[in-house]
């Protein structure tokens, strides 16, 4: 064939696949533009196209969850390791967080370790999703979660509050305190991040936001609307109630009479608060346009024999967390579990459980230990002096384990996420 046949068919041949090449680079490069919208403010998409305006107002690209960043049905992200992660974590700073109250900010107290930040929850075969707190805000458009329960939810609200607050510019933001709440608000998304102080979820004595005792327990356990009312409508409700009621093994209440007072077995009360509730679920509760969520028991490490046998200490002073083999510590009380499991069992609507409680039991280093509050106020120095007596083995620094939580919350949000809804 003469050279300039040749010539002419090669480039018919390319002007044939030219619109071909062309519109596959298009396709590649808008399916570019629309996962960046899921990372981050910086990203290229976020630029370009801006935050959504006005309330209430749509994104112009909408978000996409693509199948690899949803966990999948055989993964079990409660079982797995910690992982030592000091390059991408922790996923924020206390001084980058301005929503953390003293009680948490344990560096910002005297802390001089930070190892217990940078510790990354890896379950066996399988990944958790990366937070991306542009991601969950789009998911949280023109709805409410609500964080419902004692102090340690509290902190696992304040968790989620610093992962998502980074990206959201001033003056776009707030947390209003309105008692017994806190509401954290994203006004270009008309989404907010809230919680409710209910320490037995049913209501008590102990229910006024910062005049409470745990010294002092009296539940109505038959009782629950005054709570209820401020839960109605909630999109994602995410409780938890668990150390206010093991303080000591018997607690007064009422049941039936709301004048006659009763000692009861913790176990006994709890379930019955626990039905209380499940009613209160099933007459309120809209499957269609609303999740529930509950949280299992945050452990605590009171007594170092538990762990490193020989020893008469508490948590205090520890740097790792509990490495090489399964434990259970006895501040994790099974009977307590059993009872949440069956009621769950039972409920005529879903309830997610958020089983944290054997991921949380390897985390003796992560407490705040004499460097939060007691009382409303910091340990003074001869208090720091006495951690036997004074060391918090309940409650978390933060960052640290509660962001593992919201981390897990944020998979499982992920996964029921329908596209572009």
């Amino acid at each position: 064939m003469p050279m300039q046949s040749l010539k002419c068919l090669f480039d018919r041949k390319i002007q044939t696949l030219f619109p071909l090449v062309l519109y596959s680079i298009l396709l590649l490069g808008t399916s570019r533009l629309v996962l960046d919208t899921l990372r981050s403010e910086n990203s290229y998409a976020f630029r370009l196209y801006g935050r959504p305006r006005g309330r209430g107002g749509r994104s112009k690209l909408p978000i996409a969850v693509l199948p690899e960043y949803r966990i999948g049905e055989d993964c079990n992200v409660f079982e797995g390791k910690w992982i030592w992660d000091n390059v991408s974590y922790p996923l924020y700073e206390e001084e980058s967080c301005p929503y953390l109250v003293k009680q948490t900010t344990c560096q910002r107290n005297g802390r001089l370790d930070s190892l217990y930040k940078n510790w990354r929850w890896q379950p066996h075969g399988c990944n958790i999703p990366r937070f991306e707190p542009l991601t969950l805000l789009h998911m949280l458009r023109n709805k409410r979660m609500m964080f419902i329960g004692d102090s340690l939810q509290r902190g696992q609200f304040e968790s989620m509050v610093c992962l998502v607050q980074s990206v959201i510019p001033r003056g776009k933001k707030s947390l209003q305190r309105v008692p017994p709440m806190k509401i954290f608000k994203a006004e270009e998304f008309n989404a907010s991040i809230e919680y409710y102080w209910a320490p037995f979820i049913v209501e008590s004595i102990s229910d006024h936001a910062t005049n409470h005792t745990v010294h002092k327990r009296m539940v109505r356990l038959d009782s629950i609307a005054n709570h209820g009312k401020h839960w109605t409508g909630v999109d994602i409700l995410v409780f938890e109630s668990y150390v206010w009621w093991m303080h000591k093994p018997l607690i007064n209440a009422t049941y039936g009479s709301p004048n006659e007072v009763k000692e009861y077995n913790v176990t006994t009360a709890y379930r019955l608060a626990l039905e209380t509730w499940s009613s209160w679920l099933e007459s309120n509760i809209k499957q269609e346009t609303q999740k529930v969520f509950f949280m299992s028991m945050s452990p605590t490490h009171l007594w170092s024999w538990e762990w490193r046998p020989g020893t008469d200490e508490n948590c205090f002073n520890e740097t790792s967390p509990i490495q090489g083999r399964l434990y259970w510590g006895t501040g994790s009380n099974l009977e307590i579990m059993r009872i949440l499991h069956d009621a769950l069992q039972n409920l005529q609507i879903n309830v997610t459980l958020l089983n944290i409680t054997q991921l949380s039991e390897y985390r003796k280093d992560a407490h705040t230990t004499v460097y939060g509050e007691r009382k409303g106020k910091l340990l003074t120095k001869e208090q720091r002096a006495d951690p036997k007596s004074f060391a918090d083995c309940i409650h978390w620094c933060l960052p640290g384990v509660p962001d593992a939580w919201n981390e897990i919350l944020y998979a499982y949000l992920l996964k029921d996420y329908q596209n572009f809804s």
